[in-house]
């Protein structure tokens, strides 16, 4: 049985308490935060667990395995080596940290310490995206020439990181995680409008072979919009995350090149056929990604969301920043 220890009981923490006290191994045996109301609150749900508003009785209990951390970026970091230096592994809320300079020394402290680290990318569970993993690696799509993704909604304003740190993880993660080749470079543009931070980017990232991401989050949309395109070579397929019975559909649609002996020679035909709709499994994504943080310990198992995937996230972040300051000035990763 791996115990487990939770730093914050806000709504995503809850959620997480939930699920790790629904998995097989698994038991939140400790829930922390600074918020009195919210303690009282899990201890009605949650009769048996010890509950506390000081973090170190968490990170240096003997009967706590691990530890989730579910709190604002800014606190990662320090609870997170403070988890690691007492012989925790560590389950991190997204992103990782606040920097590629701590992101980088937790996962040496973990690797010098046999210590395990999952960041908290739970769209990789979902079924849509790991449906969208299998198809390109069929080579169903071919090719792929793009990944252009939608993320927008009106709010949740945050007052400690801009719109790319809150929403622009998701897709930074899904990205890493089914191209294959590392970015190379980024470019992204924004404006502030309400609070000082960013609340309105557009990021795009470039691949080797002219594979090319753009992402467009958004704190100001009168709309909640969650869609992703991306394209091959031989055929397209849509991700609206809002649609609850096609949440995929793939067009065998597209272009050929019938001559390539001259620009002007170019004989470019137009490809427009069926369109189908891939089965995909209506599952709780963090209750599996929760059984894979307790699997991947009990295996000693490196997990597809490790340290590494989340540093690589965070320097796409930090690149962002610096893009964004010089009002789209190209960063090389």
């Amino acid at each position: 049985m791996i115990r487990i220890g939770v730093i914050g009981y806000g709504y995503w923490g809850a959620n997480i308490v939930r699920n790790f006290n629904s998995i097989e191994g698994g038991k939140v045996v400790s829930i922390c935060d600074v918020d009195g109301n919210a303690l009282r609150k899990a201890q009605r749900l949650f009769p048996g667990t010890e509950v506390t508003s000081d973090f170190r009785e968490v990170v240096t209990s003997p009967d706590v395995d691990a530890v989730a951390v579910v709190t604002p970026v800014s606190t990662h970091f320090e609870l997170a080596k403070t988890a690691l230096m007492n012989g925790k592994h560590i389950f991190v809320e997204k992103p990782f940290t606040a920097s590629v300079q701590q992101a980088e020394e937790l996962v040496e402290l973990a690797e010098k310490r046999n210590l395990l680290i999952m960041v908290d990318h739970t769209f990789l569970f979902t079924g849509a995206v790991k449906k969208i993993k299998q198809i390109i690696e069929s080579e169903a799509l071919g090719k792929l020439y793009y990944f252009d993704s939608v993320r927008v909604n009106l709010g949740l304003f945050q007052h400690d990181v801009n719109v790319v740190w809150d929403l622009a993880p998701h897709d930074l993660a899904i990205v890493d995680y089914i191209i294959d080749g590392n970015a190379q470079a980024l470019v992204a543009t924004g404006e502030a409008h309400v609070n000082g931070l960013e609340d309105v980017a557009y990021v795009t990232i470039y691949f080797s072979d002219k594979m090319i991401a753009h992402l467009n989050v958004n704190w100001l949309s009168p709309v909640k919009v969650r869609t992703t395109l991306i394209g091959g070579g031989k055929k397209m397929l849509v991700w609206n995350d809002l649609d609850a019975d096609e949440k995929i559909r793939i067009y065998d649609k597209g272009v050929e090149v019938n001559n390539k002996e001259g620009i002007y020679d170019l004989l470019i035909s137009y490809r427009s056929g069926d369109m189908w709709v891939p089965k995909v499994d209506q599952v709780e994504a963090l209750k599996l990604e929760s059984q894979y943080f307790v699997d991947c310990i009990n295996n000693d198992t490196t997990p597809i969301n490790d340290g590494r995937a989340g540093i690589r996230v965070v320097k796409m972040l930090e690149a962002a920043d610096k893009s964004l300051k010089k009002k789209g000035e190209m960063v090389y990763l």
